[in-house]
């Protein structure tokens, strides 16, 4: 499940990360975007629940320098051992330049680097590098964990995927359908044993179909508007498809755009109905090849008219009947 989970504080989230252990859930994963950050909503389920395993979903690799970014890591690694894995990307202009007055600079390049930075410095090794984006003098982390964590590598388009497959030691995938897994795994080469795929799949429980759909419609003209996974969406074979709400959102009308979203991309990229259909959906992603189905809960409104007790029954309705190894 993504964390943290809206409607809840974060100093309540002790409940929420005990019904998901109760309902079946191993994973809980962090985004970061303009909420929290990615390791505090962690840090708190690692006191709180030890049986679950945790994942940032993403850490991006401009915002935080580089020993920073291996500091935060590994100090989530020595509270959790053996159940963190970090997931590093590149992010988006808006979130790095605008929001972080950071220069989004050759995305793939810096995440290569960050990536290759932190294999050797979560060793405990002492980094002394001159990397193509950035130069690192002689850092070593006073407190290197005793397990390193899997650094996993958020992609999209066939260049990160390789990079994933070559030299992370998993995949996070993002606003994709089930149908489209095999696709980006098929860049991904041969996987190595204990290789994991992550995906964040948008779930929204609800019946109301109206509701969801606009919700979805939303969402997607907000994220797939941004050129990366425009590019993504073009390369998975929806140019055709987007044309008209990429044609509609260049030209300023943003409400035109979302109504241009077509019902069936709105339905394969967000799932909704019924717990028990949501299920249904998520195991898709799990037969197309995923390991790591990740829930992003959307809010739906049975959970807005009922707050967190309703949000607590609903994660128990989706958890009954756990979807995977890793759900």
């Amino acid at each position: 499940m993504t964390v943290p989970l809206g409607g809840i504080a974060l100093a309540d989230h002790d409940a929420a990360y005990a019904a998901l252990d109760r309902a079946g859930f191993t994973d809980v994963w962090s985004s970061e975007v303009a909420g929290t950050d990615a390791f505090t909503p962690l840090a708190l389920a690692a006191a709180w629940q030890p049986r679950l395993r945790l994942g940032t979903a993403i850490a991006p690799v401009f915002t935080r320098g580089p020993g920073l970014l291996a500091m935060s890591a590994a100090a989530l690694a020595e509270a959790a051992p053996g159940r963190f894995s970090l997931g590093i990307g590149a992010s988006s202009p808006v979130l790095v330049r605008d929001w972080n007055a950071v220069r989004f600079d050759e995305p793939f390049r810096r995440t290569r680097d960050v990536l290759r930075f932190l294999r050797a410095a979560l060793r405990g090794e002492t980094v002394d590098e001159v990397y193509d984006t950035f130069t690192v003098r002689r850092f070593t982390l006073e407190r290197p964990p005793a397990v390193p964590p899997p650094i996993l590598l958020a992609a999209l388009r066939p260049g990160m995927l390789r990079l994933a497959g070559a030299e992370a030691d998993g995949v996070i995938l993002n606003w994709l359908s089930a149908d489209d897994v095999p696709r980006a795994l098929g860049e991904l080469g041969e996987r190595r044993a204990g290789f994991e795929v992550a995906a964040r799949i948008f779930v929204c429980p609800t019946e109301d179909a109206g509701y969801a759909r606009a919700l979805g419609r939303r969402l997607i003209t907000s994220y797939l508007t941004v050129p990366a996974y425009a590019e993504f969406h073009r390369w998975l074979g929806r140019d055709e498809v987007l044309a008209p709400m990429w044609e509609a959102w260049a030209a300023g009308d943003r409400r035109g755009a979302s109504a241009a979203v077509p019902d069936e991309v709105v339905d394969a990229l967000v799932l909704h109905g019924t717990p028990e259909r949501c299920r249904a959906q998520v195991r898709r992603y799990v037969d197309a090849g995923v390991d790591v189905p990740v829930f992003a809960l959307l809010p739906t409104p049975e959970v807005t008219a009922g707050g967190a007790t309703a949000l607590l029954t609903l994660i128990a309705q989706l958890g009954i009947e756990p979807v995977g190894a890793s759900t």
